[in-house]
Parts: C-alpha cells; sequence; structure tokens
C-alpha cells in the first residue's frame, strides 16, 4: 500500500474537506517524525492518512475505527498499518506497541489544537505561528474544548518526546503543506 492508494481510499470515503485536511496534517506529523526516527516514510504517511478514513460512514466510537477495518482488508492494506489505525482509539483497547502506533496516537489530536489556533489569529496562517500562542491557547479550556489535552499529554509522553518539543515539530511538519490544509 502506497500513499497514492491510501489517499484514493480517503478520497473515496471523505467528502468532508476539513476532515481530509486533518488527515493531511497528521500525514506531514508523522511523514517529519518518520523522518527523524529512520522510520519507513510511505508507511507512516499511509497509517495517518487512514486513521479517519471511516469517520463519514462510522461516526460513533461504537463504530469508528473498527467498523472500518475490514474495508482496509480488503483493500490490501497490511496489518502492521490496521493495528496503528485501531490503537489511535483508546476505546478500542488496541495497545500502541510500536514507535508508529505511539506517533499517530501522539499526532492526531494535536493537529487540530494546532489548526484551531491558526484559524483565529489575524492572518489565519501557519506561516506565524509559534509554540508559544499555542501555549497561550492551551490554557483556556473553552477554547478548542474537543481537544481531550490530557490526552494530548499522555500520547505524547508516551511518545517519548517533551509536549512542546512535539508542538513545535508538528507546527513545522504542517507549515510545509500549508496551502493543502488551507492555512
Amino acid at each position: 500500500m502506497n500513499r497514492e492508494e491510501a489517499l484514493t481510499i480517503v478520497r473515496e470515503f471523505v467528502k468532508n474537506e476539513n476532515l481530509v485536511r486533518h488527515m493531511l496534517a497528521v500525514e506531514a506529523a508523522m511523514k517529519f517524525y518518520a523522518e527523524k526516527f529512520g522510520e519507513d516514510v510511505e508507511k507512516w504517511r499511509v497509517a495517518a492518512l487512514l486513521h479517519d478514513y471511516d469517520w463519514e460512514v462510522h461516526p460513533t466510537l461504537d463504530e469508528h475505527p473498527q467498523a472500518g477495518i475490514p474495508i482496509l482488508r480488503e483493500r490490501g492494506v497490511p496489518e502492521e498499518i490496521i493495528r496503528a489505525v485501531l490503537s489511535h482509539a483508546e476505546h478500542t483497547g488496541t495497545p500502541r506497541d510500536s514507535l508508529m502506533e505511539k506517533a499517530l496516537y501522539a499526532c492526531d489530536e494535536i493537529t487540530g489544537l494546532i489548526v484551531a489556533v491558526a484559524l483565529v489569529r489575524p492572518s489565519r496562517s501557519l506561516s506565524d505561528l509559534t509554540v508559544k500562542s499555542i501555549k497561550n491557547k492551551w490554557k483556556d479550556k473553552a477554547f478548542a474544548a474537543g481537544v481531550d489535552r490530557e490526552e494530548v499529554v499522555r500520547a505524547t509522553e508516551d511518545f517519548g518526546v517533551e509536549l512542546w518539543e512535539h508542538v513545535g515539530n508538528v507546527i513545522q511538519a504542517m507549515q510545509t503543506i500549508a496551502p493543502e490544509l488551507g492555512l
């Protein structure tokens, strides 16, 4: 399974462009970390792209992502990537054992907060976004209330990267595809 095949699956099942952008943001962060740690960049990108591919079809925790797994298997997605998709959702009970699984979990939620902060800035851009901007909004629990900050902290600790270094890394990764993200 390569990136283009994964993107074809995403485009088949996801019509909401913001959800596609979310998966692209997570993909950028995963690519950054795969390169940093000398891992298989293509595999990490595919896992990121597919992690929420079924959200519009299965929009409840009772179904997502587990109900989408048979489709991934039918499409020939490797079990290692399927396991990463399952492990990104706490409620599946799939432990995160590999570095790729931990990275996906750590990159998922934080991208939402980064996008939210970018959108309230005068520039509505990632180009001038800093870690300090994220820190300032981090404290405001009403801002981007859907982002579980405790989960972000746990995921980042489990991944083994300091929280604010991680935020800076993800911002940097997302900046590389800012036009695709509309930011």
